[in-house]
This record gives C-alpha cells, sequence and structure tokens, in this order.
C-alpha cells in the first residue's frame, strides 16, 4: 500500500503501539477507526463496535492482541484484508538504518546499550519497540542518516510481514509464552521472523539452538570463548575479529549471560563503524534497565536485596542462579504461570538457603521442587512473601525476587511488580 490517503484503516487494540498507530495513520490521511475489547474504549470517538460487519482496506493489529484463536484476526485474513503488526507500520514510514534485536532474554538491555553506544558515538538513533516507545511513535522523525535500534518482541513479530532488519541478532533462544503462541516449536519460528537474506545477523554461538538458524557465510557470531573471527572474549578482554575492545572487568553488568549480551551489543556497534574507544567508554558507563538483577540495598534484617521482577521465564531465573552462584541466596519465585515446566531449572540443584513461592503459582512451583529436594514456603500474594523473607533473612545473604513467571495475577506488568516488592522489602526501614 503506497498510500494511507483515503483509506479505510481498523487498529485492533489501543494500548501505547494502537494509539500511536492510529496517529500516524491520521498524518497520513486515513480513514481510521479502532476495536479494543476493553469497554473503556467504548464511548471513545472512533470506536467500531462491530468490526466484523465491515470491510478494511488494512487492519493493524498491537502487539498485546493474542493471535492464536482470535476470531476477529481470522475474520480478516479469510477475508483476504491485508493484516499487519504495528510494527510493520512504523517500518513503513522509518528511514535510515534498522537494527532488530530479538531472544527470550536481554532484548532490552543490549537494546540500550546499543543506544547509548551510538549516543556516545554522536550518531543520530532513536532506541524503540518492546523497549518502551512504539516505532509508529518516531518513525516520522527518522532520516536517511538515522539507525533505528528496535527491541523486537515475538508479539511484536507474530503478525509481521514487512519489517526488514538491516542488521539483527537472536540473542538466546528458551521456552516462554507458551499460552500465547500454543508450542515451543511455534515459539521459534515466530522468533525466526527477524531473519532476511540481505542483513547481517549476529548469532549466539554459545546458545545450542540459535547457532543453527541461518547457516550463512554472511553470519557474524558471538561467544564467550575464543573465536577465530565475530565478537568474542579472550584474555580476559573482548575482540571484535582482532581487535581488542575492552577488558571485561570495565563491565558493569553481572554474570556471563549478560556479558553475552555486552558482546552483541559490541558487534552490532562494530559493524555500525564505532570506534572502539567509543564502544569502550558507553558501555564502562552503561546502567542496566530496572528490575533486571537490579540491587536495591539492604533490608531491615541486613540481608542484601535484588529485583530481577523482569525475569518472567525459566531461562531468566537460571541467568540470575548462575550469575549470583556463590551467594547465600534466598528465591522468591512465583506469580502467573505461562504454561511452562520447572523441571529443568530445579534439576540443576542451585543451592538455596530458602525457597519462598507465593502466587497464582505458588504451590505449583512448590510442588515441582519439592521434586528435587527442596523445601519451600508458599505464600498468597508477593507481600506476604516479602514479610516472611525479611523476618527470615539476616547479614551476608541476599532475598532475591526472580519469579520465573508474570505478574497479572496481581500485578499490571512486571514493573509494578518490581516497585511493589522494593516497598514491602524496605518499608520498614524508613
Amino acid at each position: 500500500m503506497k498510500t494511507f490517503q483515503g483509506k479505510r484503516v481498523l487498529v485492533y487494540g489501543m494500548g501505547t503501539s494502537g494509539q500511536s498507530a492510529c496517529k500516524l495513520l491520521h498524518e497520513q490521511g486515513a480513514c481510521v477507526s479502532f476495536y479494543d475489547d476493553e469497554e473503556r474504549f467504548s464511548s471513545f470517538y472512533s470506536c467500531e463496535k462491530n468490526p466484523l460487519t465491515k470491510t478494511y482496506d488494512l487492519v493493524v493489529v498491537s502487539p498485546g492482541i493474542k493471535v492464536n484463536g482470535n476470531e476477529i484476526i481470522s475474520h480478516f485474513l479469510l477475508n483476504k484484508t491485508h493484516v499487519i503488526s504495528e510494527l510493520d507500520l512504523g517500518y513503513m514510514f522509518s528511514h535510515g538504518k534498522v537494527v532488530g534485536i530479538t531472544g527470550t532474554n536481554g532484548k532490552t538491555t543490549v537494546t540500550m546499550l546499543v543506544g547509548e553506544i551510538l549516543k556516545e558515538a554522536g550518531i543520530e538513533n532513536y532506541v524503540c519497540g518492546n523497549v518502551g516507545l512504539p516505532i509508529t511513535t518516531i518513525a516520522n522523525k527518522t532520516t536517511k542518516r538515522s539507525v533505528i535500534v528496535c527491541e523486537v518482541s515475538n508479539f511484536q513479530l507474530e503478525l509481521s510481514r514487512h519489517f526488514s532488519a538491516d542488521i539483527a541478532t537472536i540473542l538466546n533462544l528458551a521456552p516462554d509464552h507458551i499460552d500465547r503462541h500454543g508450542s515451543y516449536d511455534e515459539y521459534v519460528s515466530v522468533k525466526k521472523k527477524i531473519i532476511n537474506k540481505k542483513q547481517t545477523l549476529f548469532l549466539n554461538l554459545d546458545d545450542t539452538l540459535v547457532r543453527t538458524l541461518r547457516p550463512s557465510k554472511k553470519n557474524i557470531y558471538f561467544s564467550i570463548r575464543p573465536l577465530k573471527k565475530g565478537v568474542y572474549l579472550k584474555n580476559n578482554a573482548i575482540y571484535y575479529n582482532k581487535t581488542k575492545i575492552m577488558p571485561i572487568s570495565e563491565v558493569p553488568l553481572i554474570g556471563e549471560k549478560n556479558l553475552l549480551n555486552v558482546l552483541a551489543a559490541v558487534g552490532i556497534a562494530c559493524k555500525l563503524r564505532v570506534k572502539a574507544k567509543v564502544i569502550r567508554s558507553a558501555v564502562a558507563k552503561f546502567t542496566p534497565a530496572k528490575h533486571r538483577l537490579q540491587y536495591l540495598g539492604k533490608c531491615k534484617s541486613g540481608a542484601g536485596v535484588i529485583d530481577d521482577s523482569k525475569a518472567t521465564n525459566i531461562s531468566s531465573v537460571d541467568m540470575a542462579l548462575e550469575s549470583l552462584q556463590g551467594q547465600d541466596l534466598i528465591l522468591l519465585m512465583g506469580g502467573l504461570n505461562k504454561d511452562c515446566e520447572f523441571d529443568s531449572l530445579f534439576a540443576k540443584h542451585y543451592p538455596l538457603s530458602k525457597l519462598i513461592c507465593f502466587g497464582d503459582a505458588g504451590q505449583y512451583l512448590s510442588d515441582c521442587a519439592k521434586r528435587y529436594g527442596y523445601d519451600s514456603e508458599v505464600f498468597e500474594s508477593l507481600e506476604n512473601a516479602c514479610e516472611f523473607a525479611k523476618n527470615n533473612s539476616c547479614e551476608g545473604q541476599i532475598v532475591l525476587l526472580s519469579p520465573g513467571c508474570a505478574s497479572f495475577d496481581e500485578f499490571s506488568s512486571y514493573a509494578v511488580r518490581g516497585e511493589r516488592f522494593k516497598e514491602f522489602m524496605f518499608e520498614e526501614n524508613k
């Protein structure tokens, strides 16, 4: 569709991305209406209460809308209506180079880090996508000189047909969002949609599935082991091909998995011709996003407190426990399970002083952990779990919230859960 002038377009889903899509379409002269399941939008101007009775030139679907089994999306697809994602729409109006970053874990860290490196280098860039700012918000601001650094989730890729990154990376793959996609194979299939034949693709050589995704001489691999070329570690330093970028002692992030995230960001920056000294400076100054292995201080018992609320799947918890090996850990897990099985995590027998399970998945997690020799406490809410942790911890221990589950049984997002965790753990310190 070369022009949207006068075209009838339905935007499905009125979250942040849907609202941004509506604004962009209006600016392009489209006749825009929208549909959302939430009753609070029903009185809004341009709300379409019965979209199945209308015809449209285009339907734009927000990432928050589940596709599998969706009657509305199925209806339009069967009737040959052009259905695209909000990611597609933003891409259509974007200019410059596009960097697409996906994977099960680490997407936000890598996206933000690449943005900071480019900022340090004086390169015009826009950080967008799943990191918070929809691509449709920044699309009309971009120029041929721009670099769009886009965190791309599986929800955004699910219906994407046009998005095409010049440089892309798949950081890792592990079971997640099975409740949305129906199977792990389908989840992986969606992630692979970020790959195209013309791009430079950075792949994690240390991830068994990722390294086999696209056999091509154009692939660039990153690894914590020495390589002949690519991005790798050697003699406690990060290298890109034969160029030394920086010592790993200057990397401010915790753990091996985060080190892989840094390698991916370094590779992307090098491909964009950023100088090694600029990359080194930006990485050394980087502050990770909240709720990702974020140290909060000591609670009233003297125990340290770490917020890893963003850990909404098994591999994220695995990364946290691996990163904190050697610490005396009290682990809080729970929330809303996304149809994941946790045997693979508990079978690793990470040493824990206490396991505290909470929320909708609390009893399930406790029962699973028990099969592998763990004793646990179970609480209905995060608040009760935190109260127990404060009263049963001591100096030298770490209380770690790494839930392994979604937040939606109690909270509207992992970020809200993380903020409430901080309040619960420190409210008596004031």
